[in-house]
């Protein structure tokens, strides 16, 4: 009988292009599916083509347990939860234990690069603590750490594209963004037909990319110059407080370029073609497709 697929945070960026590869690349017939989301009502499209939608809360066991019912293999997306310490490995934890509990036998789980001790990433340990815990589960299970999104440049650029200045604590510390459909397809392939034992991917951009090389990439397919200014890391949450960021975001998104700066992010593989057949989409192709709402 064939194998039933569970993607939990269906209702989300990732989890959506998640569940659309497997329809549309992976050819899963949409009954297989069961997209796991906090709102199954605004999924009704989902439901429509034959994907079963179901309600599933990481902070009520019940839920769970009725969401994960009759899954086979069940991709694990990492929670948004991030302004409470430990909130987050609690809840995957806690999804690990009730996939166990349902008879899911594998389970893919979406990390980050290089998450052992010793990452600068304040949410690393969430990561590496979840590793931990499926290899502690007794369930079959696939890891696949994404780079960062191309997309989180969204954050960034347009405030530098209208002052002309992005202030940096990542130094000459290099990541290779991927896109958010690339993890997707990998994703939505790797819980189609998972690989036969354990195993750990980095899905990653093909080049790793320095802030300034970023910038002038930017400037030259935006039309706009953008001048790094480099900052200490205590410089730029203060920087980020009077901007108005909310407080509990600073110490992460500061973290990250202590992270980049440390090389803790420096990684380049060759995962996304080993798994998909294709090349990581270069980072230019997403300035260019996101020309008009980065210089909105």
């Amino acid at each position: 009988m064939p194998e039933t697929l569970l993607v939990t945070g269906a209702g989300g960026h990732l989890g959506r292009r998640v569940v659309a590869n497997l329809l549309e690349t992976a050819k899963i017939h949409p009954e297989r599916i069961i997209a796991a989301t906090r709102k199954p009502a605004d999924h009704a499209d989902l439901a429509s083509l034959g994907v079963r939608v179901r309600h599933a809360d990481f902070n009520d066991a019940a839920s769970m347990a009725s969401a994960f019912a009759g899954a086979d293999r069940m991709l694990l997306i990492s929670t948004d939860t991030l302004d409470k310490p430990g909130g987050r490995l609690a809840q995957h934890k806690a999804a690990i234990d009730a996939a166990g509990n349902a008879g899911v036998q594998h389970i893919v789980y979406t990390s980050m690069p290089n998450p052992e001790p010793g990452n600068a990433v304040i949410f690393a340990p969430d990561h590496y603590g979840t590793e931990q815990a499926l290899g502690a589960s007794g369930l079959k299970w696939t890891i696949l750490r994404d780079s960062w999104y191309q997309e989180n440049l969204m954050g960034y650029l347009p405030s530098a594209l209208k002052s002309g200045q992005w202030y940096s604590a990542a130094g000459e510390g290099r990541i290779a963004h991927i896109a958010r459909e690339d993890c997707a397809r990998v994703a939505a392939l790797v819980l189609a037909s998972p690989p036969a034992g354990n195993a750990t991917f980095t899905l990653t951009g093909s080049k790793g990319m320095t802030t300034r090389e970023v910038a002038a990439l930017a400037s030259e397919v935006l039309g706009k110059p953008i001048a790094v200014v480099d900052v200490t890391p205590d410089q730029l949450a203060g920087g980020m407080k009077g901007a108005g960021v909310p407080e509990f975001l600073i110490p992460m998104l500061v973290s990250f370029d202590v992270a980049a700066k440390a090389g803790d992010l420096d990684i380049v593989t060759e995962d996304v073609k080993t798994l998909s057949g294709r090349d990581p989409a270069p980072l230019r192709d997403f300035l260019v497709a996101s020309k008009a709402a980065l210089l909105a």
